[in-house]
């Protein structure tokens, strides 16, 4: 029976976030759990917002281009490999389980628990998989996918379709938060346009929403995640129908819910909460995206949700004024994936 669950995974909020979800659940069933991420990275301080023990390793990065990190990182790595069997040989094996939600900061936990002979789970949230993940689906036991299509490049023996673990409160209608940075969200009484770039912000939706503030605003109550890195900036313009903010954490859900219509990047987590919530939405992916992944989960979202999908050379020449509020095709898809997760680890 696993009693404890050592996670590991970073370097952006998309690897920690899901985790942290996870993590929430599985505390309600008397398992313990720790986590080894990076020194510096995202990951150290979300993890620290919620009083989990923490063990920072070294990391480095597999570069697929010349990079002078490349002659420094496989020393970081190694260390790293070194620092995690460290942590790791005090640990009991038949009682400890091995959860890696992707990142290069998780190969090295991964690689030390197959050494040691733990148990290895991991889960991917991208419908295309990272070089981080396709290492560490070779050495894990268990393999839980947020999309079908990820099948492809893991051992179809080792792979479970559970959907992306999406915070609770997407399964249910009622606003968590009445207010959210200072807003009331009950007070509202113009149709809500959220516009998100995601936590670091977007300066190609940022600048649209600049565009045609005016026109916008008499229409719509405005809610806009800029990103700390604009949100000196878009202050200025703040005004009774439209607010900037810089991150948004727990107050999301209810974001999303209370919006008419969502304009987004489409990082998997915000594509796969979208779709458990049936929200109307209209996706503009990061065309830089590693493996063009955004444009491939924000189609998992036109499939079953018929969201609308812009790439960002049509979205340059695109008015958001023009965008039109739609029902969805499905009013709600409700996959439980933390559920599964979860009985899937007391089972072990």
């Amino acid at each position: 029976m696993i009693k404890h669950i050592v996670f590991s995974g970073g370097g952006s909020g998309g690897h920690v976030v899901p985790a942290l979800t996870l993590i929430k659940e599985i505390s309600k069933h008397g398992i313990s759990v720790s986590y080894i991420g990076s020194s510096h990275g995202i990951e150290r301080k979300l993890v620290g917002e919620h009083h989990l023990p923490y063990y920072p390793i070294a990391t480095g990065k597999l570069r697929r281009y010349f990079s002078v990190q490349n002659f420094i990182d496989p020393f970081k790595i190694v260390w790293g490999f070194l620092q995690a069997l460290c942590l790791l040989i005090p640990l009991k094996r038949k009682s400890t389980l091995i959860f890696s939600t992707g990142g290069f900061v998780s190969v090295p936990v991964v690689a030390a628990a197959r050494v040691l002979g733990f148990k290895v789970f991991i889960h991917e949230q991208t419908s295309r998989v990272g070089l981080a993940n396709r290492i560490a689906g070779k050495l894990a036991h268990k393999i839980f996918i947020s999309f079908e299509s990820s099948k492809q490049f893991f051992a179809t023996t080792k792979v479970v379709l559970s959907g992306y673990p999406v915070r609770s409160e997407c399964f249910n209608s009622k606003l968590t938060h009445s207010f959210v940075s200072g807003i009331d969200l009950g007070k509202i009484d113009k149709p809500v346009m959220f516009i998100t770039g995601g936590g670091n912000g977007s300066l190609l939706l940022n600048q649209a929403v600049k565009d045609e503030l005016s026109e916008l605003s008499q229409k719509y109550f405005i809610i806009h995640q800029v990103g700390s890195s604009f949100i000196e900036e878009y202050k200025k313009f703040e005004s009774e129908t439209y607010k900037p903010m810089a991150f948004i954490g727990e107050g999301m859900i209810d974001l999303f819910k209370k919006a008419d219509l969502v304009v987004s990047r489409a990082g998997a987590g915000t594509v796969c909460e979208l779709i458990a919530l049936g929200k109307t939405s209209v996706f503009i992916p990061l065309k830089i995206a590693q493996f063009n992944e955004q444009w491939h989960n924000a189609m998992e979202a036109k499939d079953k949700l018929g969201s609308i999908v812009i790439s960002e050379d049509d979205f340059k020449s695109t008015k958001l004024s023009s965008l039109q509020i739609t029902q969805p095709n499905i009013a709600n898809i409700k996959t439980n994936a933390t559920k599964t997760i979860v009985e899937a680890i007391k089972n072990v």
